[in-house]
């Protein structure tokens, strides 16, 4: 008897991927991740089960491939507030829906109104990011920019949804609530993100958001609220992205170079939790690189649209753990900022003012040797 040693590819390392549940999960913990997972990655909407009728996506996986960032095929177009705080009363508003299912015509832009593109991001690490109190977020505010430093974050303070329940972590304003999630953190938790992605992108009712986009009429529920507190269960349990070569002189030299710059002014790189209601969250140290403040990037990055109280002007610093992954996701090449404009890391460093324009600034000076350090150290978180 001939025999002969079946040939297995090797599973990619867990630093390969960003899917995955954090560590510690309970059994009932984990058989819930498993139901978000297949909600969000395996459910695909058809026209007999809600999707549309006019709709971004047909799932949510289809614009978070491998919970990574979006294409431009799925990038996402917002409109009807083009100064804070005050919102247009125009038809589709606030998102286009550009795909339409047979018998429907797809949502036009309305003509001359700005507009935001905005590439989905990856959703990995979320539950952490949820986990902080707004007394850290609002640690690293400094509106009037008191320390001289040119740096002046501020937290978007948007007015919650009518089923959003603050939790002790929360901090109300004038009874608005800091955003965390989002291009301008207009989504202040993970369910008011999901339960308004089922409805702008895919055109899914639930109790939570029961208007349906095209007609504008309250309408049954086409997904359950089960369903919808699996998906934020999975978000809100996904691991953080893990950095990979940390060792790597390159990667520690690049490391300096990121710090000498002060990008970490803004994409501050440790954070740790105190208590959560999930305690696999509790008391954890993470490494998003990002502040969830909200920080003037210029004119060159200035759409003329924005959401909640942010100005045109201002964009969340985005996390930027898993950046060095993000190909895997988009087709291989980089489609980065907000709206995917920038096609290499370099090109989006590039694409900083404002706030950012000093640091900007110094990374032109850099020598190639010291640029290519940075680069490195970048795609290795």
């Amino acid at each position: 008897m001939i025999s002969c040693d079946v040939i297995v590819p090797k599973a990619p390392a867990e630093e390969e991927l960003l899917d995955g549940p954090i560590p510690s999960l309970t059994h009932e913990e984990q058989d819930q991740f498993l139901k978000g997972d297949i909600a969000f990655n395996d459910d695909i909407f058809t026209p007999k089960t809600g999707l549309g009728p006019t709709f971004v996506a047909a799932s949510c996986g289809s614009c978070h491939p491998g919970d990574g960032k979006g294409h431009p095929s799925t990038t996402l177009i917002r409109f009807g507030q083009t100064e804070p705080n005050i919102t247009l009363n125009l038809k589709g508003a606030p998102q286009l829906q550009n795909r339409a299912i047979p018998g429907y015509q797809p949502e036009q832009l309305p003509e001359g109104i700005p507009s935001m593109k905005m590439t989905p991001p990856a959703v990995t690490g979320l539950g952490l990011l949820a986990a902080l109190t707004d007394e850290q977020i609002l640690g690293n505010a400094d509106p009037n920019d008191e320390d001289g430093d040119g740096i002046s974050g501020v937290p978007n303070y948007v007015t919650p949804p009518d089923y959003f329940i603050p939790e002790d972590h929360h901090q109300p304003e004038n009874g608005k609530y800091i955003g965390r999630f989002g291009k301008k953190a207009a989504a202040v938790n993970l369910l008011h993100q999901t339960a308004t992605a089922y409805n702008q992108d895919i055109g899914i009712t639930s109790t939570f958001e029961p208007k349906d986009i095209y007609s504008n009429l309250t309408i049954d529920p086409e997904v359950s609220d089960q369903v919808v507190r699996d998906v934020v269960f999975y978000l809100k349990t996904l691991k953080a992205p893990i950095q990979r070569k940390q060792n790597d002189p390159d990667i520690l030299r690049g490391k300096e170079v990121f710090t000498l710059l002060r990008c970490s002014s803004c994409h501050i790189p440790t954070w740790s939790t105190l208590e959560s209601d999930i305690d696999a969250l509790s008391n954890k140290t993470f490494y998003p690189y990002t502040d969830l403040l909200l920080h003037d990037m210029g004119p060159g990055l200035d759409d003329g649209a924005t959401e909640g109280s942010a100005e045109t002007y201002e964009w969340r610093t985005p996390p930027l753990w898993g950046l060095g992954l993000s190909p895997d996701s988009q087709g291989g090449k980089y489609f980065l900022m907000h709206d995917g404009r920038a096609q290499s890391i370099e090109e989006a460093i590039l694409m900083h003012g404002g706030e950012a324009q000093n640091s900007r600034d110094q990374f032109q000076l850099l020598s190639s040797v010291e640029k290519e350090a940075l680069i490195k150290f970048l795609e290795s978180l």
